[in-house]
């Protein structure tokens, strides 16, 4: 297997990664020391709530109506099982990353020097195109819920949709180039709120909870296909892939060798709050509106929190919708730019020969931020309706990376050689195919 000489990480952080020239040879089997127990740091406390402000996208609003389509047993079925889904995949991809003999290298460096240089940059490319779309979705999002806010709930007149979409985008850029410090600070104040508005509406909507034509037991094969298609819903409601890279390299600086046991604790904790709040959320809404509800809002074309509002006649509602929105929108953008700022420098790094004397981290780390700025920019003024397609197309892609390169890599790569023979690794690899094929089934139907 060759190895490419070995390219800087490209971080938000002001600081870049410091990693030694050469990788150590991995052991054939490396053993895994057991970390020490010790209360989680304020990085790990920030990280996991990036983490979940990262997989919290505007897409919670819709998540009650496509999650509860099936009724309530599809619904309690995917309720137990994406916990174990989430957590288990997202350890694996970090796994993938913190295991790497060479310290210090984000997931395209790491890729390459797992599979070759061929493979490698082909893996990079596919991370890079699945989520930098959805970097460009939120763009246009952020524009639009701001725009309808202003000029539906606070009668204010329209902005130019190019000054406002060019303030909003800079806004949530210079958080990121400031570093990974600031970030997590901009976070955590945003996901607090997110969290509370979240627990808010679910214990207001408790009062109206009915089960109606939802408790209808489906037959074996109505309930198959209800999970089968809802799976993938939840799998990308509750993805935080683009953020494991750096979280990874996080955990390294952390941790030093016990870094894939702190990044487990770390996973564990998130997955625990999305499963907890976002589920909590979703059951309540769906038991609030019944089958009736849900299809009127799915009708519509509304978001939860907007329906609601409309049926309840409570305007607060109608007010925390472009809320959480704006909120989850910036707190997911965080996540997905880490990502696609890393696929794009791992892109330029590959495609510069290896005579051609690299650029230098913040350089590029600048170059990137442009580039983004000003496509992100692009897309929120000519607001086109073709990204929700893109975010579709993109789901494969990022299942792929998430579920099933890391199994392969366990079985291939000397270095992930101490998670072999895991049942979880089993578990990971059919969840990954059920939820790459249900995607695929529905763009296909």
């Amino acid at each position: 297997m060759s190895r490419s000489p070995a390219p800087r990480t490209i971080s938000v952080d002001a600081e870049p990664a410091h990693s030694p020239t050469t990788p150590n040879p991995a052991p054939d089997r490396p053993s895994v020391a057991p970390a020490p127990r010790k209360p989680p740091s304020a990085v790990d406390t920030g990280w996991m709530l990036g983490l979940f402000g990262t997989a919290i996208g505007a897409g919670i609003l819709f998540l009650p109506i496509n999650a509860g389509a099936g009724g309530l047993w599809p619904l309690l079925v995917v309720t137990l099982l994406i916990g174990p889904m989430t957590y288990l995949s997202h350890r694996a991809l970090a796994r993938f990353v913190c295991a790497s003999p060479r310290k210090g290298e984000d997931i395209t460096v790491v890729a390459r020097d797992y599979f070759g240089d061929g493979v490698g940059r082909i893996i990079t490319a596919l991370y890079f195109l699945a989520i930098y779309p959805i970097v460009l979705i939120y763009g246009v999002g952020i524009t639009n819920t701001v725009e309808s806010l202003m000029v539906n709930q606070l009668g204010l007149p329209p902005v130019p949709r190019v000054l406002l979409s060019g303030v909003l985008i800079a806004l949530m850029m210079l958080v990121m180039v400031a570093g990974q410090r600031l970030m997590l600070a901009v976070t955590r104040w945003l996901v607090y709120p997110l969290i509370l508005a979240l627990l808010g509406v679910t214990i207001y909507l408790v009062p109206t909870w009915q089960l109606g034509d939802l408790a209808v037991v489906p037959s074996a094969g109505e309930l198959t296909l209800s999970v089968w298609l809802i799976i993938p819903v939840l799998v990308f409601a509750f993805n935080h892939s683009p953020a494991i890279s750096q979280f990874s390299l996080a955990m390294q600086r952390e941790h030093g060798t016990h870094a894939p046991e702190a990044a487990s604790r770390v996973l564990r904790r998130t997955a625990v709050l999305l499963v907890l709040f976002t589920m909590a959320f979703v059951w309540s809404c769906v038991l609030s509106l019944g089958t009736t509800g849900l299809q009127e809002a799915r009708e519509a074309n509304l978001p939860v929190l907007s329906h609601l509002a409309n049926m309840h006649g409570n305007p607060l509602i109608g007010y925390l919708g472009p809320a959480v929105a704006i909120v989850a929108i910036v707190s997911s953008f965080f996540g997905h730019y880490l990502g696609a700022s890393e696929g794009a420098a791992g892109i330029v790094r590959g495609m510069l020969p290896a005579r051609v004397r690299q650029p230098q981290d913040r350089t590029l780390r600048r170059g990137i931020a442009v580039f983004i700025f000003l496509t992100t920019w692009a897309a929120a003024v000519l607001n086109p309706s073709i990204l929700s397609l893109i975010e579709s197309l993109a789901g494969p892609v990022i299942a792929v990376i998430l579920y099933l390169m890391p199994m392969y890599a366990v079985r291939r790569i000397p270095a992930l050689a101490p998670y072999r023979g895991q049942l979880s690794n089993v578990f990971v690899t059919v969840a990954g195919l059920v939820a790459i094929c249900g995607i695929l089934f529905t763009l296909l139907r």
